[in-house]
């Protein structure tokens, strides 16, 4: 699938080249760089709390090949972002009809990308939970992360609740804002 982004702050040069594919088990280094990259850069920013480099390895990527989606976003064959697709997250927003998708793990390489690259891989989930015959695209930031809240309500994302306790892939529970956005 080849990326287009109705963003115009970012080069539409660079992003002609923009294409995602569903990730394979060689991809498993690359997407764990990729979310250590994107946490050491959250972290440099002030936004801790959310993500640390090392949390996930290739196994935590491998499961969700299994259960969902992960896809790349390259540029000239070179990895340049990821996310991940679930078609359900019970531990955030509790059982639910089929009628959403669910973005996890949205992250770019900052040093290799344009600002406003991330906006294309979420407009590009969401194309994918709309192809899938989806009606709601969501996802979760950490409460209290406005940056990262403010970002999703720019991109037409809307708070709908507040998950309480949500466990975390090393054992703890932290809170977490719910978002969600219509997708035709």
């Amino acid at each position: 699938m080849r990326g287009r982004c109705e963003d115009r702050r970012v080069s539409d040069l660079e992003l002609s080249d923009l294409e995602f594919r569903p990730a394979v088990g060689e991809d498993l280094p690359t997407l764990v760089r990729l979310r250590d990259d994107a946490a050491r850069w959250m972290n440099s920013r002030g936004t801790t709390g959310q993500w640390r480099p090392g949390e996930l390895g290739e196994d935590h990527f491998r499961r969700i090949m299994e259960d969902g989606e992960v896809w790349i976003a390259e540029i000239r064959g070179r990895a340049v972002g990821a996310w991940e697709l679930w078609w359900a997250d019970p531990d955030a927003w509790g059982p639910q009809p089929p009628t959403a998708g669910y973005v996890h793990r949205l992250m770019v390489d900052h040093a290799r990308v344009p600002p406003g690259t991330g906006r294309c891989l979420l407009r590009a989930a969401e194309r994918r939970v709309s192809g899938a015959g989806r009606t709601l695209t969501r996802l979760d930031c950490l409460a209290g992360n406005d940056r990262l809240t403010a970002y999703y309500l720019g991109a037409g994302y809307r708070v709908v609740g507040r998950k309480e306790g949500k466990p975390q892939p090393d054992g703890t529970a932290k809170s977490f804002t719910l978002l969600e956005k219509p997708v035709r």
